[in-house]
This record gives structure tokens, C-alpha cells and sequence, in this order.
């Protein structure tokens, strides 16, 4: 009997708990049920997201045409070159012995020509005279010609060894700052095949330029002299800008996922964006400034107890006499944020509303009903 007694007792409690709960529950105004926010005057942006890569506007791969072993570099990262400066050498040990052989090659076909056109002025005396025939005549002939050619061909021959006598010192086609160096001293470079790349030089990194990948949904709402707003990683505070220099017509396609790739120009004058840099992008497509804006979460606001007629146009709350209340608007652009409104229904001030505070209320009150 006690222990019936004390769940008597136990069961009391908790109705009058419940009960007490529920009614104060019910007494708190409909009002702070909604969260409103004022309908406001101001600027939207709208933009379209990308990433991309920040790389110089000319980039130049600087290698060699011939075989060899580095034997001094006179440029080393960071460093600022001029056009024709010296970059490195390579050991001309071999590229001057054989210059060497083609100039003794080179002097030899010349005392042959010369033996030569010295024995056809013989042979043109004897032949005068009628000591020789016209065939032997012609025999010396075609090799006074034989040694002309041999001539030419030494003479090729030792420019082509002198050339490359010069091409063991590497020079800089441009002015720029070394981006990059791929060799050191004793290294041995082969130019057999493929030119190998020595250095890597940037014209000028005040004016940079970034290559972007764009989603074909988005392709057709970009156009040239179109603005950027971009920050990096390095510097997340900071907002540049830019403007799209090329669209390029050639797509891309991976995975069924087609893009295409779009050049903006970035002007860098202080230095602070560096070749490589991931920027993170906003493609301004267009904006307005002092409108009025509503946020986007109004637009998304349903109430929950009333019923909702389908609808093509946009619809904003607000509250009549502790209730939703809706309102047909037509909207503008929008940044992802705030909408643009256009009707005259609306005014800067009004009040709309974009949650409620009673998801919350009823998810505690679930809650606390599944602990009991």
C-alpha cells in the first residue's frame, strides 16, 4: 500500500508538471513567436564563383640547343635579368675542339681548291699547245668544281660549331625576374632529344593574369572587360580585382563535366600576388546600388499552419494582428544573400519575416516529452 501510494503521489507530480509547462507555454505572446528582419535600402552584387590560377603574362622557358656540363650560373632565383645578361655557361671543351676541326677542315678544302685551279691553268696551256685532249681538260674542270663545293660545305660546317660554341652560354631573350631554376653547377644537361628547360623568366610580375575554369551553366553570363572581385589565401582580408581578358572557345571535358577556361588581367603593382597563387573568384555580372533588398530568407519562409496557394510569383510575411500575412513582390537580382524588390507594396522599414521561433519551442518540447 506504501508503494502504491508513492506512485499515486509520483503520477500527481508529473500531470500537474506537464500541465503547468504547457499552459505557461501557451501564454507567451504569438509575437516573439517570428523573427522579422527590416526590409532596407542598399547595394547587391550579383556574381558568379570560380577558382583559379594566378600566373605571369609571359613566361619564358629558357634552355640550350647543345650537350654539356654546367660550369658556372650566374642568375639564381628571384633575381632580376636583363635581356641578353649571361644566365649560365656551359664547359666548351668539346664544342671548341670541334670548331677547331671544321676551321683545319675548312683551311685543307681551300689548298685543295687551290691545288686544283693552279693544275687547270697547266692543263689549259698544255690543251693550247695540243698536248691534251678536251676530256682531260674536263676531268679538271669538274674537280676544281668538286673543291668549290667541299669549300662551301667547311665553311657551313664551321659556322654551324661557331654557333654552337655560343649557344654553351645561355643568355636571357627577355628582361624579367628568374621565376625558376632547374640546374646547378656540374650538372650534365642533354639537348639529344627534347630542350631541357634551365631557367623559368617572367616579363613582369606587376601585370599578372589568371587562368579560371568556368562551369558551362555559367559561360554565357561572362563577356570581355567583365569585372572580377578575387582574394587569396595569402591575404583573405584583402579584396582584389580585375577584368576578363579572353574567352576562350576551346572546352574542356572530364568526366562528362564540361568548362571553359577564362584569362583574366590583374594588375600586381605593389607585389603582393605571386605565380601560383590559388584566387578565389566573383564574376560581377551585375549590380544595382540603393535599392530596396529584402533577405533571401524571407523569400524562403513558409508558414507552417497556413495554407499555401500555388504561386509563380515570389511571396514575402509580415505580420497582421500577430499573424503571417502574405505579399506578392517581384524580385530582382540577387547576391546569395538579399534579393532585390521591385514592387510598391513594400517600403524601407517594413518588417518581414523570415523564421520562426516555435521550431525551436517544439523541438524542446519533443525532446522533453521522449526524457519523461
Amino acid at each position: 500500500m506504501f508503494s502504491t501510494k508513492r506512485v499515486f503521489i509520483a503520477l500527481t507530480l508529473f500531470i500537474l508538471f506537464t500541465a503547468y509547462w504547457y499552459n505557461n507555454d501557451k501564454k507567451e505572446p504569438t509575437d516573439n513567436q517570428y523573427v522579422t528582419r527590416a526590409i532596407e535600402r542598399g547595394d547587391i552584387v550579383q556574381t558568379i564563383s570560380a577558382n583559379g590560377t594566378l600566373s605571369p603574362v609571359v613566361l619564358v622557358n629558357v634552355g640550350t640547343q647543345v650537350s654539356g656540363t654546367v660550369s658556372k650560373l650566374h642568375v639564381d632565383f628571384n633575381d632580376q635579368v636583363e635581356i641578353g645578361q649571361v644566365l649560365a655557361e656551359l664547359d666548351p671543351a668539346l664544342l671548341q675542339a670541334q670548331l677547331q676541326q671544321s676551321e683545319a677542315n675548312f683551311l685543307n678544302a681551300q689548298v685543295t681548291h687551290r691545288i686544283i685551279a693552279s693544275k687547270l691553268r697547266r692543263h689549259k696551256t698544255l690543251k693550247e699547245q695540243g698536248f691534251i685532249s678536251y676530256e682531260a681538260l674536263d676531268i679538271i674542270e669538274q674537280e676544281l668544281d668538286a673543291a668549290r663545293a667541299q669549300i662551301s660545305v667547311s665553311k657551313a660546317q664551321v659556322e654551324r660549331d661557331r654557333a654552337n660554341l655560343n649557344y654553351s652560354i645561355i643568355k636571357s631573350p627577355i628582361s624579367g625576374v628568374v621565376i625558376a631554376r632547374d640546374v646547378d653547377i656540374g650538372q650534365t644537361v642533354a639537348a639529344n632529344f627534347q630542350t631541357p628547360i634551365l631557367f623559368q623568366i617572367a616579363k613582369d610580375l606587376r601585370q599578372m593574369q589568371i587562368n579560371i575554369s568556368v562551369a558551362e551553366a555559367d559561360i554565357g553570363q561572362l563577356h570581355i572587360d567583365q569585372p572580377i572581385n578575387f582574394t587569396v589565401d595569402a591575404f583573405q582580408q584583402r579584396t582584389f580585382s580585375g577584368t576578363v581578358k579572353q574567352v576562350r572557345l576551346n572546352p574542356t571535358i572530364q568526366e562528362n563535366v564540361v568548362t571553359y577556361n577564362v584569362v583574366a588581367m590583374v594588375a600586381n603593382t605593389d607585389g603582393a600576388l605571386l605565380p601560383g597563387m590559388t584566387a578565389n573568384i566573383n564574376f560581377v555580372v551585375d549590380q544595382r546600388e540603393n535599392v530596396l533588398r529584402v533577405p533571401n530568407a524571407a523569400l524562403r519562409y513558409q508558414p507552417k499552419d497556413i495554407e499555401i496557394k500555388p504561386s509563380n510569383q515570389p511571396v514575402i510575411y509580415q505580420l497582421a494582428q500577430g499573424r503571417p500575412a502574405p505579399i506578392q513582390v517581384t524580385t530582382g537580382i540577387s547576391d546569395g544573400n538579399f534579393s532585390q524588390i521591385i514592387s510598391e507594396q513594400v517600403q524601407a522599414g517594413d518588417p518581414v519575416i523570415v523564421r520562426e521561433q516555435s521550431d525551436k519551442k517544439d523541438a524542446e518540447r519533443k525532446f522533453r516529452i521522449r526524457m519523461f
